[in-house]
């Protein structure tokens, strides 16, 4: 269940990359609270549009085309607005090993250009989306969200004379989202009668659309800045979750599935938190739900009290401090009854 939302009544708010999957989940849940205005910034007219078809074209919605490349656009967009959730990335791990520069461009400096537009516009709080492949990276997605993580985090030092907070939720996989491996495996098997599995033995952690919506909209509410906010959430084989899939979907089919190798970047196991990408955090708070890293109030040496107030009394709900763990794997997190659930 989402929190209240009441924070979301008479507020502009901006999204980024607002017309992907989560992106415009987001916007079609804030419309649900009364807000101000809702502006969808994001690069594909076409995918705008079918947006404001489907959401029967509301009066306070506002569509800008622009990329998050685009330094003097994104601060135009963001003119007036209090929040911004940050969901614009590229982030298809074979694509992005490929181009590079253009995750660089994107992942890195795309969301530098949202932190200055952000503070130039003094907009109260934002919300980045990274990825559990920006934990341990070994790819160049993790790599450009890592380095992202960083930016956001460290924005919160570096803001000057503005209250601007910044904060990041870390996801796992997001179940039916545009690009995914379920739509993918569906596609296949309407086209071919089969379905590819790069490799039966990866795991990955996995999460409901509905379960990203909520975690990003609850660490908008309750952010005070500097944050890493990670569901806790199971993972699953690659292989297993084929199984799975077929049977709920294809229950009485004979579907073959074709192993085709790793591609290109992709890990065997992914992580939600481990030591070298979490080595500026200190403290770690937790409730049922989700676990709130809290980074090192002295990493810059400059007497910031920005991080000296601990978790329970900044307000993140029902949460209590807990050991930061050095890894938390999707090796050691197999849990097949969760994800069938899930998908």
């Amino acid at each position: 269940m989402l929190g209240s939302m009441k924070w979301i009544q008479d507020k502009t708010i901006l999204v980024t990359g607002g017309t992907g999957t989560i992106g415009s989940e987001l916007v079609r849940q804030l419309l649900l609270h009364g807000p101000k205005q809702v502006r969808v910034y994001s690069r594909d007219d076409t995918k705008q549009y079918q947006l404001l078809e489907a959401l029967h074209e509301p009066e306070n919605l506002r569509l800008l085309i622009g990329d998050v490349r685009d330094k003097e656009r994104l601060s135009f967009a963001l003119r007036n607005v209090d929040v911004v959730f940050h969901a614009a990335a590229l982030k298809h791990v074979p694509i992005c090993e490929y181009n590079p520069m253009e995750a660089v461009e994107t992942n890195i400096l795309g969301s530098q250009n949202v932190i200055e537009a952000s503070v130039q516009n003094n907009v109260k709080k934002v919300i980045a989306i990274s990825t559990d492949k920006a934990a341990h990276p070994q790819n160049i997605i993790g790599m450009t969200k890592l380095f992202m993580e960083k930016l956001f985090i460290n924005a919160n030092y570096t803001r000057g004379a503005t209250n601007t907070l910044f904060s990041c939720v870390r996801f796992g996989n997001v179940t039916w989202s545009r690009g995914s491996v379920l739509p993918l495996w569906k596609e296949q098997i309407r086209e071919s009668g089969s379905i590819k599995i790069s490799n039966p033995a990866m795991t990955r952690f996995l999460m409901s659309q509905e379960q990203a919506i909520r975690l990003t909209m609850n660490a908008m509410e309750i952010a005070h800045g500097g944050e890493i906010f990670i569901l806790k959430m199971p993972s699953i084989a690659l292989g297993d979750l084929a199984d799975l899939f077929l049977k709920k979907y294809h229950p009485n089919e004979d579907i073959q599935k074709k192993s085709t190798g790793a591609r290109a970047g992709e890990k065997l196991h992914e992580d939600l938190i481990d030591v070298l990408s979490s080595h500026n955090y200190t403290s770690m708070y937790e409730n049922e739900d989700m676990f709130v890293l809290i980074p090192d109030p002295n990493a810059f040496h400059i007497g910031s009290s920005l991080y000296k107030v601990k978790g329970s009394e900044r307000g993140y709900p029902g949460c209590k401090e807990t050991t930061l763990p050095e890894r938390y794997s999707s090796k050691e997190h197999i849990d097949v009854h969760q994800i069938e659930k899930v998908i």
